[in-house]
């Protein structure tokens, strides 16, 4: 048997990881600014969070959801203290995408509508009605078309209000920053009077913070910034870091009953611990503060750089937008200076480095990207 050919790869074998260095099979150095799709936030191979999965893996990695699971407990009351969502509920599963589907679920469960508002740009997954609200109509299949969607400019309030105000919409699912989108920020405005106008509406409003979210917008949430509550929070990525976990956090406003939502591994003893160790890192560490005070540092630098187009993003999200295709760049920096980035699109290097990036990291990267800049 071989793999069913859907990834385009680079010809790079990455065997280790420590803190934002990762390795490869000739024992080759990489500065890792990309996380592996902003999913490393503490770093590769983090000697607490090693320590914690390797003493649960010996004691027990999984059994269902039919018995108690204390760190299941643990787990969400460290995350609500930590995020600001005490108040919340916590449901756990294994991925960004089935967060969304179980979030936008759980909204048409609340309100018993079907049509769903969502932006151009976003990307919320490939699963069924995560992609059905994801807007990219090649990774869209006809069997995923089961629900009216209305794709509307990003941060256009006045389009949204328009929609909402119809009375038929079940949910709004919005990202606090777009990322395969291209690093675009929900503006503070758009936010606020879209929580507003949801409330008046009775529309689920659901925040999408599996990429954004767990301290890369230098904040635990990106919506935060702006002073909002959304009704759902969806969790995943970082929330790991490296293992398969996801969440919905939960408004009060939401009654649970058995059998409303499920899954066989979200929440298992082995995931939960890799949960866990998360948020004591972060916290001992303080990796939102840091995020913070390094994305300063990397958007003064950047914005200096004239071939550089526009810098977009906050925290430890960054887009490096050019005129033309970055396809170059990004390989000169890969093959040349031995640094991974990511891309959005074709004209925009992304940066989603593990939240405990240093100085000196960042630094090295400015260096190296205006070397590279000099050399095309």
């Amino acid at each position: 048997m071989e793999l069913f050919n859907v990834y385009p790869l680079f010809d790079i074998e990455i065997t280790k990881g420590i803190g934002c260095r990762t390795y490869d099979n000739q024992g080759i150095e990489y500065l890792d600014l990309y996380g592996g799709h902003a999913v490393i936030s503490i770093g590769h191979s983090h000697p607490y969070y090693i320590q914690k999965l390797t003493q649960q893996a010996e004691k027990l990695v999984f059994y269902s959801n039919s018995v108690v699971n204390k760190l299941q407990i643990e787990l969400a009351q460290k995350l609500g203290k930590q995020s600001g969502y005490e108040d919340y509920f916590l449901f756990l599963v294994s991925s960004g995408a089935e967060a969304n589907e179980n979030a936008l679920k759980l909204a048409s469960f609340h309100n018993g509508r079907r049509k769903v508002v969502a932006f151009n740009k976003s990307f919320h997954g490939r699963t069924s009605a995560a992609v059905r609200v994801t807007d990219n109509p090649k990774i869209v299949a006809p069997i995923n078309e089961g629900f009216d969607v209305e794709f509307l400019p990003f941060n256009d309030i006045a389009a949204t209000e328009a929609v909402l105000k119809k009375g038929d919409v079940c949910a709004v699912i919005v990202e606090g920053i777009q990322g395969v989108g291209g690093i675009r920020v929900a503006e503070t405005d758009f936010l606020q009077k879209l929580r507003k106008v949801c409330d008046e509406t009775g529309t689920i409003l659901i925040l999408d913070e599996v990429q954004s979210g767990y301290g890369r917008s230098g904040k635990f949430f990106a919506h935060q910034h702006a002073g909002i509550r959304p009704d759902l929070i969806t969790v995943a990525k970082g929330m790991g870091n490296g293992f398969p976990i996801g969440g919905v956090l939960i408004s009060p406003k939401f009654e649970a009953s058995h059998g409303l939502l499920g899954t066989t591994f979200g929440g298992s003893h082995l995931a939960c611990m890799a949960a866990i160790a998360v948020l004591d890192v972060m916290k001992a560490e303080h990796l939102i503060e840091n995020t913070a005070a390094i994305s300063d540092y990397l958007l003064a630098e950047l914005s200096k750089i004239p071939q550089v187009k526009e810098v977009r993003g906050r925290g430890l999200m960054i887009g490096i937008e050019f005129e033309n295709s970055v396809k170059d760049i990004r390989s000169k920096l890969l093959f040349e200076k031995k640094i991974f980035t990511g891309v959005s699109g074709t004209n925009t290097i992304r940066l989603l480095p593990p939240l405990c990036l240093s100085k000196a990291d960042a630094k090295l990267f400015i260096d190296k990207f205006k070397e590279v800049l000099s050399e095309l």
